[in-house]
């Protein structure tokens, strides 16, 4: 993946505004608990002093000192986590707060060889960027399993959509042991692009890097690089990153134009993805014997035999949404 040197400075400088939004929230706790427990802030105050002491007695070859000043450190440390327990907060409350722990907000990893790499929120924020997919985390903030609802499904209908939330979340529960695919088919407004977006949330959750596109989108983008790109100076080669993220979302397959480079793209995405053992998720409002009819039979025995079909049916929600909203109003 190739940044240009404005893309990398403002992935930087979300990276610092995270960690000053979180130093701020840590210090509103802080305020907080001093207000609500008073001796809380004595307490931190001489474990400030006792670790003083403690490394001035290291220093100073005061062994037995030293290991004094230890245990009392260690006491008031334990000190101050019952006292927010008895007071009805978590024993981590102020603790350092992370957006990612996993590179504490710094976008990269220190390796044991000294090397740092990085950080799987900072490769995602790469693919996000330069496949400009920054309505991905708006879709994600309102499309995860948290905001599901059965509401507006019943008889087959629900149960064709329960089966596909049960198939979902064992694909996120076991993401890669083995490889797997899903096929979302159906009427248009039925959930497959919601469901898609609650499995792409949980994975980026994981650490996982996932792309999403629409099918216009994604051939628009192969196309722009394959006839334009290849001669362009410091165009990024989207292909390596298609075929090789962990999870390739293709929302809405059969809105696009389709010829003979949208099916022989196609083919090669579906086909290299499945030799690197790559997951993709595919939704569609096309029933089976259009795909077959549509794309070429190469294309639709890969996706009989190598990806799990769920059938979505029921009305339109996106329709029946606006409707709500419009009595609600009046």
């Amino acid at each position: 993946m190739a940044l240009t040197n404005s893309q990398y400075d403002s992935i930087i400088k979300q990276y610092q505004q995270t960690q000053a939004a979180n130093r701020m929230a840590l210090l509103d706790r802080k305020q907080e608990v001093y207000s609500r427990i008073p001796t809380f802030q004595e307490l931190e105050n001489t474990v400030s002093g006792l670790s003083v002491a403690y490394t001035r007695y290291l220093l100073s070859d005061q062994a037995d000192l030293a290991s004094q000043t230890r245990d009392k450190l260690a006491d008031t440390k334990q000190e101050k986590i019952n006292l927010l327990i008895s007071n009805g907060y978590p024993a981590d409350y102020l603790e350092p707060i992370y957006t990612c722990p996993h590179c504490q907000d710094t976008g990269y990893i220190s390796l044991s060889t000294g090397e740092k790499n990085k950080c799987h929120c900072f490769l995602q924020q790469e693919l996000s960027i330069l496949y400009k997919q920054s309505n991905i985390q708006e879709m994600l903030a309102t499309e995860n399993f948290s905001t599901l609802s059965e509401r507006f499904y019943e008889g087959e209908d629900l149960v064709r959509f329960r089966n596909a939330v049960d198939i979902c979340k064992n694909f996120v529960k076991n993401f890669n042991q083995p490889y797997q695919n899903l096929f979302f088919y159906g009427t248009v407004g039925t959930g497959k692009s919601f469901l898609s977006g609650c499995v792409a949330a949980e994975l980026i959750k994981q650490g996982k890097s996932v792309i999403y596109f629409s099918a216009s989108a994604l051939f628009d983008t192969l196309a722009d690089y394959s006839f334009h790109g290849k001669s362009r100076e410091g165009s990024n080669n989207p292909f390596e990153d298609i075929y090789h993220c962990d999870l390739l979302i293709i929302d809405d397959l059969g809105t696009e134009i389709t010829n003979n480079f949208v099916t022989t793209q196609l083919f090669a995405c579906l086909n290299e993805r499945h030799l690197a053992k790559k997951s993709t998720i595919i939704s569609t409002n096309i029933n089976l014997e259009e795909l077959r009819d549509r794309y070429s039979e190469r294309i639709f025995s890969r996706i009989m035999s190598n990806y799990h079909l769920c059938k979505l049916s029921g009305p339109d929600i996106r329709i029946m949404k606006r409707r709500m909203a419009n009595t609600d109003a009046d």
